[in-house]
């Protein structure tokens, strides 16, 4: 059976947490292969008798809620033990079957001394700060490349753990001390804190790599979810405003120990418009304010574009099918979903950025310096809006001529075909046009 990959296709924010619980029915194992509690995935789930749950997500796969799919956090991951546990508790109150979770031993963990280290760091940097939610992530995996990193495994092997906590904090400890004038950290502190889970951790542990390649056999569907975006990839995002880990297709294999050739399908996730947290480019941002309103207010306001994990306002802008086009390259993008559509309802036109205009040259593709992206302008085409509401809509005939027009040009310019558009934020509020399982 092959593997599903579920990928950001912006800054991050898109909607993949629906589009994971909407292949939840044919999936048997989610996965989540990178990042950490740095972004979260909100989920709304209609009651038979007509409410709505909604469940906000950090560090668990999304595929949790759904009964009898395995979630797994995979070796990619960076692990914050006192996240995990909140959250696996404050779904277990709400009724959450959590008991199939499976954690990858060679995921990393999160020491105190890295969310202190984040906090302050960024503080230091001032006007040139990255714009890091403090939460440990980065310097983390900057351990974990520096090979002074921390996994789960280490945990259950206390003259191990000693030994590397000890080995870290000679180094973390005199930047604390000497650099910031912290407080440095005890070895006693750090292993207390760390080991104080493991009774709770044990069952979760295994070799996530091995299990997934039985499944994989065994004629099960994987899915495979990311956290962050391609724009906020290590490596193909806008350096250096972007996140500490692989949040493209290719972080699914290295985050999960599947290999290249199981993955036929890849599901780019794209807001009809766009958002992004933090510091960094956005040539198709809008600057207006709760202050003095604008279109931008307005796609914040009915999007409720609030980071899910922090809370803080998203940048919203237009689309931009310049970075569409670029995921889809860099992806291999099958399918995109198309999140959002109803959140346009109501606006006269709807400008779409179909090219940069970067100091009089044109540009169809993503520029190749972080210069140039910094300086590009959009060069829009406008398309009619329409004032119904397509909540309701479940067919593409459904809906309003001009929504459909707008679902088609954006297909057109953005590099892969649109499987399916979202209406609302209910699982149920959505139009699948292609199915996306066996797409690719």
């Amino acid at each position: 059976m092959p593997a599903i990959a579920i990928i950001g296709a912006q800054w991050g924010d898109e909607g993949k947490g629906k589009a994971t619980d909407l292949l939840g029915e044919h999936t048997d194992y989610v996965v989540k292969f990178n990042g950490g509690n740095n972004a979260g995935h909100t989920v709304v789930i209609k009651q038979a008798d007509g409410t709505s749950e909604k469940y906000a997500l950090h560090l668990l796969p999304s595929g949790i809620l759904t009964p009898g799919v395995v979630p797994v956090i995979g070796n990619g991951v960076v692990v914050d033990l006192g996240v995990l546990f909140h959250e696996i508790d404050g779904l277990e109150a709400r009724g959450v079957d959590t008991s199939l979770l499976k954690l990858s031993s060679n995921a990393h963990v999160i020491p105190d001394y890295n969310r202190n280290l984040d906090k302050v760091h960024e503080r230091f940097l001032g006007s040139r700060k990255i714009g890091t939610t403090g939460r440990g992530i980065g310097p983390t995996y900057a351990d974990k490349m520096n090979r002074i990193g921390i996994r789960v495994q280490d945990l259950f092997d206390e003259k191990i753990l000693r030994a590397k906590v000890e080995a870290a904090l000679e180094f973390k400890n005199q930047i604390l001390t000497k650099i910031y004038n912290r407080r440095g950290f005890t070895v006693d502190a750090i292993v207390a804190d760390l080991t104080q889970y493991n009774e709770r951790l044990a069952p979760y542990v295994c070799d996530t790599s091995l299990l997934l390649h039985e499944a994989l056999n065994d004629d099960k569907m994987v899915l495979l979810e990311a956290g962050q975006a391609t724009l906020l990839d290590i490596d193909h995002g806008t350096y250096p405003f972007v996140t500490s880990s692989s949040a493209t297709a290719g972080g699914a294999c290295t985050g999960s120990g599947i290999p290249p050739r199981r993955l036929t399908t890849i599901v780019g996730i794209v807001k009809a418009y766009t958002t992004r947290v933090g510091e960094g480019p956005f040539p198709t941002e809008l600057f207006d304010t709760a202050q003095d309103p604008g279109p931008g207010e307005f796609l914040r306001q009915t999007g409720f574009e609030f980071g899910t994990t922090t809370g803080r306002p998203r940048r919203c802008g237009w689309y931009d099918a310049v970075i569409s086009r670029y995921a889809a390259r860099i992806n291999g993008v099958t399918d995109f979903v198309l999140t959002k559509l109803d959140v346009l309802t109501g606006l006269e036109q709807i400008p779409v950025c179909v090219a940069y205009d970067v100091n009089g040259v044109r540009h169809d593709e993503m520029p190749s310096s972080q210069t140039d992206f910094h300086h590009a302008k959009p060069i829009y085409e406008y398309l009619p809006g329409w004032t119904e509401d397509i909540s309701g809509c479940r067919t593409l005939s459904d809906l309003p001529k001009n929504a459909q027009d707008y679902i088609a040009y954006l297909e057109s310019i953005s590099g892969a075909r649109i499987s399916v558009v979202g209406v609302g934020p209910a699982r149920d509020e959505t139009v699948v046009i292609h199915s996306l399982v066996g797409s690719g």
